[in-house]
């Protein structure tokens, strides 16, 4: 039975969020909801942004990349989660175990990357307005996301390189509900120093660079706002960072929480409630607060449903 050149296993078998029978069933049912509300929420922020041109700006261009991700993210995670409820064996091949830790780690570094793209294109859009289209064109905007994808893929590719070298040889079964490189860690037999290295490494160079260049970002559009003289003015401005303010603050706190710990401070069930935050409830947070907090957004949507039901 091998999964690889190094390892002893050809199956992992996931502990999933809960031992107990009698919560599988309830907890299949909330999640499935969560999930296909994650599905209508993020899909109709997509199809909301193509048929409205006045959404046609940079800001929601970056917000339906987010959306996409969001759906990507929680389609990794949630539906082999669901399986796992209403199975008595909840396994995954070690192939598939490595497909789904790849996937993950490309759209979590997507968002984290995304987050800070978008927190300079509000930089941009308050510091120099006159000049954003400009500096905010389409070729921009393309470059951009073209870079966050390829730095995505490249830090998903080294850190499944690294994870294929693990040797599993006294247990297959992994104590969470989704396979994540610390559990994965925390189950090998191998020396796992290199691979706690190069995961820190890779937290450093998306997670920490993500975080800086919001915060640089955010200082640079707080001078900008106070020197704006009207307080309506100031609010206003303001009022258009304050979605991607939550957004930053949900993933980030639970993604460095996560991650920015050694191995031997592993806890099961703290880091399954991290976990389930980023990967599930987060997607399905993020159009809510766009739709709920931003105007322009409740406007196309309320525009959509008022053509919809009363058509001319």
């Amino acid at each position: 039975m091998e999964g690889g050149n190094h390892s002893w296993v050809s199956e992992f078998i996931l502990s999933g969020l809960t031992d107990r029978l009698e919560l599988q069933v309830p907890l299949f049912i909330l999640f499935l909801l969560i999930y296909i509300i994650t599905l209508v929420g993020n899909g109709g922020m997509i199809l909301l942004i193509i048929i409205d041109p006045r959404l046609h700006t940079p800001m929601y261009f970056f917000l339906q990349n987010l959306s996409f991700c969001d759906i990507c993210c929680s389609s990794v995670i949630a539906p082999k989660m669901l399986q796992n409820f209403l199975s008595e064996k909840k396994s995954i091949s070690y192939t598939g175990c490595h497909i789904q830790l790849y996937f993950c780690i490309i759209f979590q570094d997507t968002e984290c990357l995304l987050l800070a793209v978008m927190a300079y294109d509000r930089y941009v859009a308050i510091s120099n307005p006159l000049r954003y289209t400009l500096t905010m064109s389409r070729q921009r905007c393309n470059q951009l996301m073209a870079g966050v994808y390829g730095v995505a893929l490249a830090d998903s590719t080294i850190i499944i390189c690294f994870s294929l070298q693990l040797s599993f040889c006294s247990s297959n079964i992994i104590r969470h509900f989704f396979c994540d490189t610390p559990p994965l860690l925390a189950l090998s037999c191998s020396d796992t120093r290199i691979n706690e290295i190069v995961l820190f490494a890779s937290v450093c160079y998306t997670t920490v660079f993500s975080v800086v260049t919001i915060l640089l970002s955010y200082v640079f559009i707080i001078s900008s706002i106070l020197q704006i003289r009207s307080a309506e003015g100031r609010y206003k401005a303001f009022s258009t960072c304050t979605c991607h303010l939550m957004a930053v603050v949900m993933f980030h706190g639970s993604q460095l929480f996560m991650y920015l710990r050694p191995t031997s401070s592993y806890s099961m069930d703290t880091d399954k409630i991290a976990s389930v935050f980023y990967t599930v409830v987060v997607p399905l947070l993020n159009p809510i607060i766009y739709s709920l907090r931003n105007r322009e957004v409740k406007g196309a949507l309320q525009k959509i449903l008022s053509a919809s039901l009363w058509p001319s």
